[in-house]
């Protein structure tokens, strides 16, 4: 089947309905998720949204935050467009209905996370993704945006009538829940596909985090940079039972102490002056290496002095998860360890989302907008979403105004000589390989030998996923599979080319930062 649109937003999170809710009012919107519409990272985003609403702050302030956070990788002009749009963005959100939470007298109760100068993070307690998801999906039901849940992007498909590296994105083949394949098309193609922390053993990220957004961009052509910049968040919960739940930010924003298991002893003042409220790429090295150095598995993260009452109003959620697990975090501290959360690379675009080939735009976690540099700045990031999601409506519009090509319609998808697996175990395999030696060899820390170890071991499982992927039908795992070491070959490439450390990549071999050739972006295009 065919299905035919304006706009086609591949991804149900901040940066996808933003921008689905502001293209609506210029034509026809398809938005496609692979699960339930509202299952994303947008949903379990824990901190909130950083914006400048203070008087004692100031838009240069956040610039600046950033641009440290980022060691200077960061696009200055792309942060100032990004900051000072922010509160534009966020006010809009708030007329939709996103409560946030609010003082006496009326004003946002701003908050403080590590890197930040100021007090200038806007949240919901510490479920601030769940109420910004609820009141863009409940705005999306009074718009005219067709949902299509359960529906799995595959590729996407280009005007190959063009000249080799000229054609326009159409569209893309996805699955159905029902195994069909079917050819949605659009005017307009955007990715809102978010991350891929999926590519790590363990990680923040729900299940549908596979990096689908990057690998169909980069298989398309598509210029990809600086994904060797992987944010491992210093503290998500340590315990058995426990499947991705981070411990946010906040807390440590909030007074919380990181100690050693075995002592008590707190040790980030070793790391960094400011403590606690460090970057996260400093804070995540930090545990790593005390994990390493002392042989505890974990640390704590001590939220004890604060008092109970203070702790169940301003984190209600991780009070009570912690709480399910038997963990009372006013009594006890909480056992954590850093893992895989942000992809600060990604789909090349410009300041309006747009990307190399031509119809095709990205917005939010998928893109490397200039916006995060080296490391993303806390809360920085559903921020990014709004203000992206809506630039690349805008633009977007702006194109099918002017008019687009109408070229002949695709070929509908060939299966080929392809038949049902009776060889599942190699998905899983595989599957479990690439996300440990991801792990073990393109972490925290890295080495060219071990990069060159995760390189060989890549190029042999992607050829096996590869012939995987031709003899036998498409299901959503071997998708998701296909993607995964996709992205895990791009995170490798762009680190093996930086020989430097910088924000989140930090290597043995090349210990120091080295401004004099390595301030720029690591840009990979494969050849489509």
């Amino acid at each position: 089947m065919v299905r035919q649109f304006d706009f086609l937003v591949l991804g149900g999170g901040i940066a996808g309905l933003t921008c689905a809710l502001e293209a609506a009012k210029h034509g026809k919107v398809a938005v496609l998720t692979k699960r339930a519409r509202s299952e994303g990272n947008t949903v379990y985003a824990q901190g909130g949204i950083a914006s400048v609403l203070s008087k004692e702050d100031s838009l240069e302030r956040h610039v600046e935050d950033t641009m440290i956070a980022g060691a200077g990788l960061n696009h200055r002009d792309v942060v100032a467009l990004t900051v000072t749009e922010g509160p534009g963005r966020l006010n809009a959100l708030v007329s939709l209905g996103a409560e946030f939470n609010r003082r006496a007298s009326g004003e946002f109760d701003l908050t403080r996370e590590g890197g930040h100068s100021k007090r200038r993070i806007v949240h919901a307690g510490d479920v601030t993704g769940r109420e910004v998801e609820r009141a863009l999906l409940a705005a999306c039901d009074e718009a005219p945006i067709e949902f299509f849940e359960h529906t799995t992007a595959i590729d996407l498909i280009l005007d190959r009538a063009q000249p080799r590296g000229k054609g326009r994105a159409l569209g893309c083949y996805a699955l159905r829940e029902d195994g069909a394949i079917e050819t949605f098309l659009g005017k307009v193609t955007v990715l809102a596909t978010g991350g891929a922390g999926k590519v790590y053993l363990y990680t923040s990220n729900p299940d549908v985090a596979t990096g689908d957004g990057v690998a169909m961009a980069y298989r398309a052509g598509v210029a990809i940079a600086n994904m060797e910049f992987y944010q491992f968040h210093p503290t998500c919960l340590f315990h058995p039972e426990a499947k991705n739940f981070l411990i946010s930010e906040a807390l440590r924003g909030e007074g919380g102490r990181l100690k050693l298991r075995s002592t008590g002893e707190r040790f980030m003042k070793r790391y960094d002056e400011r403590g606690e409220l460090a970057p996260r790429d400093i804070v995540a090295r930090a545990i790593d290496a005390e994990i390493k150095r002392t042989g505890d598995g974990y640390v704590h993260l001590d939220m004890t002095h604060l008092g109970k009452s203070y702790l169940m109003e301003r984190f209600p959620n991780i009070y009570a998860r912690c709480r399910d697990f038997g963990i009372d975090i006013a009594a006890q501290p909480i056992p954590v360890v850093p893992a895989a959360h942000y992809m600060c690379g990604g789909v090349v675009v410009d300041a309006h989302g747009k990307t190399s080939v031509p119809g095709l735009y990205a917005a939010g976690e998928v893109t490397c907008t200039g916006l995060h540099g080296a490391n993303r700045l806390a809360s920085n990031s559903l921020l990014e979403g709004l203000v992206f999601g809506h630039r690349v409506a805008v633009e977007s519009a702006k194109e099918l105004q002017a008019g687009v090509p109408s070229p002949a319609p695709p070929p509908d998808w060939d299966p080929g000589h392809a038949v049902p697996s009776d060889e599942l175990v190699v998905v899983s395999q595989n599957w479990e390989e690439i996300r440990r030696l991801m792990w073990n060899f393109v972490g925290i820390v890295r080495s060219g030998k071990r990069l060159a170890r995760a390189r060989r071991r890549l190029d042999m499982l992607r050829e096996e996923i590869r012939q995987y992927y031709w003899d036998y039908r498409v299901t959503r795992d071997v998708v998701e599979l296909r993607n995964i070491a996709d992205v895990a070959h791009l995170i490798v490439e762009c680190a093996t080319r930086r020989k430097e450390s910088r924000g989140l990549h930090y290597t043995l071999d090349y210990p120091d930062v080295d401004d004099h050739n390595w301030l720029h972006d690591t840009v990979i295009q494969r050849e489509p």
